[in-house]
């Protein structure tokens, strides 16, 4: 039995931690890894297994292999596996590398020192726990890519002469979240949906486009407000919006989110300001006791200053080398499960978003996705995204009350916060900005035109205030072009019945 390891590795079974398979088969890679060791990390979305036929299927969450890839039942067979068949996890990997300690790590190194894979073990066991195993520097062996690039997208990446590997990671050991290449991210990203939006509002006259940004800017903040269950005056969203139209200019750090968050919170009396200070998590209070019913933990107050470092170098240092919406994705999910502050995470969250398209370029000057009106329409699907890890990361936290209704984390989590696989993630975000760019921006623009067409051809029969005029138009638009019996009688008892209908005539026509 390895060192550190609990129990041989699993024969076939029918289901695993609870999670039936498509039929009786056996676990391999990070599954037969987290089953022999004890592992206490998030179980990965997809896992693998060994079937008994001869082909290669997937269902339910699980990708079944044919006898012929069944690896050798040892550490070093089933982390190959995983590597070259399933990517890379590194919350399993690092609790992995703790329980193993170094020996076992440096003897598979030693026995096979030239190895792509154990060169790549060997790179992320020293970079995970930043701890230098007793071997000597690599000498021969042709350089690997820590990332296989087929299978997760990576960064450039630097080199790492000791290992003989290129390190394409997109990220920091304080906080890396990887996404895997799926055919729906794959199509997205193809589409090049900046060059998109560009040439949507290439043609838009620059005043009527000035009015587009404006309405959308301020769709955005009253949305990310709405998805929070709060209806603020509207100052209030006009002044986040205003923050929303400078995202991208000052670089993301714990001085820049906590003058966020003092913006976002207005009023101050009552909430502590900056990070916090004791335990944290989104959920519901016992009605009768107060106790918290928590549906997600957030990470520990103590690991808060090295979680946001993580961010910011993020921010700084790997978001540029990814694709711009997979970067936005992984440093704005990533903040909403750290929930680094006692309120205002979700519309900090939200404006990540907007920081990283704005930095990044992708949006057309001047103008901003209302990425949270999309969200809100999608309220659902937004709620099972950030589900689909907190659900995971849920029972692996110990906790227990506090008096004040709280939460006490009672276990070492922050590796929960700084790797998870924020491809769910990513797909959600770029499904919500292919939504603006393809609804949103060209219905609005469409929207100002036909406005404009209305009110000047209005005003060609009768003169009248432009807020009578938007009144007139949204009775219109509310009663399917027509003015009703009521309208006629009270609000616009002025017409006669032929300019009633002429400017009936002339909304049908837009």
């Amino acid at each position: 039995m390895e060192q550190g390891q609990r129990k041989p590795f699993s024969e076939s079974v029918p289901a695993f931690h609870g999670r039936p398979l498509p039929e009786a088969a056996v676990p391999v890679g990070y599954a037969a890894l987290i089953d022999a060791f004890g592992l206490a990390a998030p179980i990965p979305i997809r896992l693998a297994a060994i079937g008994p036929r001869h082909k290669v299927y997937e269902a339910d969450d699980w990708k079944l292999y044919t006898p012929r890839h069944r690896p050798d039942a040892s550490l070093i067979g089933h982390l190959t596996f995983a590597l070259r068949y399933e990517g890379l996890d590194l919350a399993v990997l690092k609790t992995l590398f703790q329980a193993t300690g170094p020996e076992p790590i440096a003897g598979i190194v030693r026995a096979a020192p030239t190895s792509i894979y154990t060169r790549r073990i060997w790179f992320l066991y020293e970079w995970l726990l930043a701890a230098r195993l007793d071997l000597p520097d690599a000498t021969n062996g042709a350089y690997a890519l820590v990332v296989d690039p087929d299978q997760q997208w990576a960064a450039e990446g630097t080199t790492s002469s000791r290992h003989r590997v290129k390190n394409n990671l997109p990220g920091t050991p304080a906080f890396c979240p990887l996404i895997f290449r799926t055919p729906l991210l794959e199509q997205l990203v193809a589409r090049d949906l900046g060059a998109e939006a560009r040439r949507i509002v290439a043609d838009v006259p620059a005043d009527l486009l000035a009015r587009t940004a404006a309405f959308l800017l301020l769709k955005d903040s009253r949305s990310s407000f709405q998805i929070e269950g709060e209806d603020p005056p509207r100052d209030r969203i006009q002044r986040w919006g205003q923050v929303i139209g400078q995202a991208g200019r000052y670089p993301i750090d714990r001085a820049e989110l906590e003058r966020l968050q003092r913006i976002v919170i207005g009023d101050a009396r009552f909430v502590h300001l900056g990070l916090r200070d004791q335990g944290g998590f989104v959920g519901e209070h016992d009605r009768l006791d107060g106790s918290p019913i928590p549906d997600h933990i957030s990470a520990r107050h103590e690991d808060l200053p090295a979680l946001v470092d993580g961010l910011t170098a993020f921010d700084r240092q790997a978001a540029p080398n990814l694709d711009v919406i997979l970067a936005a994705a992984a440093l704005a999910f990533g903040f909403v499960y750290i929930h680094p502050f006692e309120d205002g995470n979700g519309r900090l969250h939200r404006y990540l978003i907007h920081h990283v398209l704005a930095e990044r370029e992708f949006n057309p000057p001047g103008l901003v996705f209302p990425i949270s009106a999309v969200i809100l329409d999608r309220i659902d699907d937004y709620r099972r995204v950030l589900e689909s890890y907190s659900r995971r990361i849920l029972p692996l936290v110990r906790w227990r009350a506090t008096n004040q209704g709280n939460v006490e984390v009672l276990n070492e989590t922050a590796d929960f916060y700084r790797y998870f696989d924020a491809t769910p993630h990513a797909e959600f975000l770029f499904e919500c900005v292919a939504r603006t760019i393809d609804i949103d921006l060209p219905a609005e623009t469409a929207f100002l035109k036909s406005y404009d067409s209305f009110k000047a051809q209005v005003k060609d029969m009768i003169e009248m205030p432009d807020r009578v005029l938007d009144l007139l138009y949204r009775f219109l638009r509310q009663n399917g072009g027509r003015l009703s019996k009521r309208a006629r009688e009270k609000e616009f008892a002025g017409f006669t019945d032929d300019e009633a209908m002429r400017i009936e005539a002339i909304y049908a026509n837009l």
